[in-house]
């Protein structure tokens, strides 16, 4: 997770490309991606960029949220549906993060470091409190029977 407020340079910016990342730009907004994962900066009232999408695996083109519902990680997007986490998305989801974080200069801390942190974390089995319909708490959208 990026707890950063940080602003960075058009230097910084550019030469994301050169590290090996995938960068478009269009109209003052940066999209860069890498390992099916993506961030995105946008241009302030100066010549800096601040982060808009924190680090996140990408679904279809698409920036999702990271949920820990307890039992699962889900990723869920814009519009509200979830799909499992894979190892394999994890893994890259940190790789993508460790490096962007290294190639911009923004520190990493002990909590961020020994695991993957999730955008939300939302559950809890005790009938009748918060969180104990996870699906519910956090907004997703209930999947129709096929029956």
């Amino acid at each position: 997770m990026w707890y950063v407020n940080k602003l960075f340079g058009q230097t910084q910016v550019e030469s994301l490309a050169a590290k090996g990342f995938l960068v478009r730009s269009s109209g003052g907004v940066v999209r860069i991606e890498k390992y099916n994962c993506g961030a995105e900066l946008r241009k302030t009232s100066g010549d800096s960029f601040q982060m808009t999408e924190i680090p996140c695996i990408m679904l279809q083109g698409q920036f999702t949220l990271l949920w820990d519902a307890g039992y699962q990680k889900f990723l869920l997007t814009h519009d509200k549906k979830k799909f499992p986490a894979h190892k394999g998305q994890l893994v890259d989801l940190r790789k993508f993060n460790e490096e962007l974080r290294t190639a911009l200069g923004v520190p990493t801390y002990y909590n961020e470091a020994i695991g993957s942190t999730c955008h939300i974390s939302e559950y809890d089995r005790v009938k009748g409190r918060p969180g104990d319909v996870p699906d519910e708490g956090v907004g997703v959208e209930a999947e129709k029977s096929k029956h």
